[in-house]
């Protein structure tokens, strides 16, 4: 689809009010799209313990203008919550966004999400648990489902407790906007790290919750289709969490396909410029009753994130 459309943003929009904490979101509708209009959630990286609804692409042109409305979220941070606070929030949002649907011309059956590193992993989390499971419906909208048609995973975190073993400790750093705010060399048991302040203790002494908060848990046959998407010279997340991701997902006949691509660090959707020249990309892919494909090409990513989400919430 060729036609571009312009974009009015509505920022501030609150969705929830945990312990009286206002949750925001922005969101970016394209103007004069025939509605209703799929929703894409963009879900902001920086370990759970930085960052806002402000850090990602531009999401006038990742994909308002292409005839998506764009929401992007606030989530509360590790600092003032510990897990499982992040995803009730992220599950609100969308509950939110449906109970306003007839109100901003939104297509509430067609809802996807796209995350970022730690917004990876709970958008992750919310695809694999649906509605119903790791949802406090006290934030509100009670009424309205959580579940999604599409989920894209940017370099998310899934098994926290097979992160350090599996690490990167030879490709060169990114010089991205998270990626830069974290000690690279800190390791992923620390009592200090992404992972432990998340959980509030070191995640080798909770198992319970890392199994809790890991997407692979409660997949089964009817997940929503999954896009993960990984740079090969990561420090920040092992490539090893989305492949673990992406078996899972495969092994129980569910819709997925994992893009590993070269040259790229951590946080590379936070690159407006990411597309100037297509990357190499090893895809592999597998479809419910399907053999797996894999496939070596040169691909531009945010189309393929597009084309994905093309297929998921405008197609089907």
């Amino acid at each position: 689809m060729s036609e571009r459309y312009e974009v009015r943003v509505l920022t501030d929009l609150e969705f929830a009010s945990p312990n009286g904490k206002s949750l925001l979101l922005d969101l970016y509708l394209p103007i004069g799209a025939e509605g209703p209009v799929p929703v894409i959630v963009w879900l902001h990286g920086g370990g759970w313990r930085i960052g806002d609804r402000k850090l990602g692409p531009d999401l006038k042109v990742r994909f308002a203008e292409r005839g998506y409305a764009m929401a992007s979220i606030e989530y509360r941070l590790s600092s003032e919550a510990i897990f499982p606070a992040q995803i009730y929030d992220v599950k609100a949002a969308i509950r939110w966004l449906r109970s306003v649907a007839n109100e901003y011309g939104l297509d509430s059956k067609h809802i996807g999400l796209w995350g970022s590193s730690a917004g990876g992993h709970l958008a992750a989390l919310a695809g694999t648990t649906g509605s119903g499971r790791l949802e406090d419906l006290e934030l509100g909208n009670w009424e309205s489902l959580s579940d999604v048609q599409a989920v894209v995973d940017g370099y998310g975190p899934t098994d926290f407790l097979q992160m350090e073993e599996y690490s990167n400790s030879t490709a060169a750093s990114s010089d991205d906007l998270e990626s830069v705010r974290f000690n690279s060399v800190q390791r992923h048991t620390d009592p200090d790290s992404p992972e432990s302040q998340l959980l509030g203790a070191p995640i080798q002494t909770v198992p319970h919750l890392v199994r809790e908060a890991n997407p692979i848990t409660y997949i089964d046959e009817n997940v929503p289709p999954f896009l993960i998407l990984h740079g090969l010279s990561d420090t920040a997340v092992p490539v090893h969490q989305s492949e673990l991701l992406y078996r899972a997902l495969i092994e129980n006949g569910n819709e997925a396909a994992l893009c590993l691509i070269e040259g790229l660090g951590h946080a590379f959707f936070n690159k407006n410029d990411l597309d100037e020249l297509p990357l190499q990309v090893t895809l592999r892919k597998a479809e419910a009753g399907e053999p797996e494909q894999i496939e070596s090409s040169k691909k531009r990513i945010f189309e393929l994130v597009e084309s994905f989400f093309r297929k998921h919430l405008f197609e089907n």
